[in-house]
């Protein structure tokens, strides 16, 4: 059995095109009925804040794999100098049960929901004209935030015309690319950051939303967090679409706050697998986009089954004996 961590998975890199193919691909054996994603059960106790969540999956297609994340998410840590989230992915040869590799690190599951948000981004931009220029801007600058910032400067290049920073605990701009730096500034405030923004991304651990202006007319609303905006923000949405509507309406998401107080439905969302197989984006020019990814299972085992390969091929990792 191989054994991946932190630093095998920075060895090998991330490639965002690469992992939003994969990300494709996953959604692709998801539309084709070939995975099984029962609903994760969340393990709480103590401060209800706190969570571990497990996350089995099978995905089929061209590389069927199964496995399981089991993924700890504490928000009170980040007070006390430690990771917010901390996980172990574990992959399964799909056809024996065979335990295949080990992934012990909480990267794998960041790069997931970035390469996810990259999936429905890049379907955005299909429908904008190819010299168009966009703001950016994105709440909650930890990791899920520092990997969304390397996710959308390497889809949207040269298209960057400027990305507003803010996290309530401040922004330290040494971690961005030196590369985009020139282009990134800091907000006083969520307002200043999210009021001219064509493409906003929450990636907070906000308890209460919080968002209640209009946003930018024909923008893309990356939920990430779910838990940023308030119900009534729901009728500036002119498209929602979530991952799963059975995973992302419950355990207090804006999904399901809009759902029991101003009556959202899943037949009024499309789903992720709407937009990647039936193109339901297409010739949505005018309209704000909001995504809301609860994080489905299949995703992390397709992408750990991604670094898996790539690990074999480099000869990355360490190999356990049974």
């Amino acid at each position: 059995m191989l054994y991946l961590n932190a630093d095998h998975i920075r060895e090998i890199g991330i490639h965002w095109e690469e992992l939003t193919d994969v990300i494709s691909n996953a959604t692709t054996a998801l539309h084709q009925e070939d995975y099984a994603q029962p609903i994760k059960p969340y393990l709480r106790y103590g401060d209800p804040k706190n969570r571990i969540i497990a996350m089995p999956a099978y995905v089929g297609g061209q590389s069927p794999l199964a496995g399981i994340k089991w993924i700890a998410s504490f928000p009170g840590n980040i007070y006390q100098n430690k990771l917010r989230a901390h996980s172990v992915t574990i992959l399964n040869e799909h056809d024996s049960g065979i335990p295949l590799c080990v992934i012990n690190t909480a990267t794998i599951s960041g790069i997931r929901t970035a390469a996810v948000s990259g999936v429905i981004l890049k379907k955005y931009l299909a429908n904008r004209k190819d010299d168009q220029q966009f703001t950016v801007g994105i709440i909650g600058f930890g990791p899920i935030g520092r990997m969304h910032l390397s996710m959308v400067t390497a889809i949207l290049g040269d298209r960057i015309d400027r990305v507003l920073l803010y996290d309530i605990n401040g922004v330290d701009l040494t971690t961005v690319d030196p590369a985009v730096k020139d282009k990134v500034a800091v907000a006083n405030s969520w307002q200043e950051c999210y009021s001219t923004a064509d493409i906003f991304i929450t990636c907070t651990v906000s308890a209460a939303p919080y968002v209640d202006l209009p946003p930018v007319k024909s923008s893309l609303q990356l939920n990430v967090s779910l838990r940023d905006y308030k119900v009534e923000m729901v009728r500036h949405m002119d498209v929602v679409v979530v991952d799963d509507w059975e995973e992302v309406c419950r355990q207090n998401t804006d999904i399901e706050n809009m759902h029991k107080v101003m009556g959202l439905e899943k037949t009024d969302t499309l789903s992720i697998a709407d937009v990647v197989c039936n193109d339901a984006l297409k010739g949505q020019k005018e309209g704000v986009v909001m995504f809301n990814p609860m994080g489905m299972a299949i995703y992390d085992i397709a992408v750990g089954g991604h670094y898996y390969q790539q690990a074999l091929h480099r000869n990355v990792g360490v190999v356990v004996p049974d």
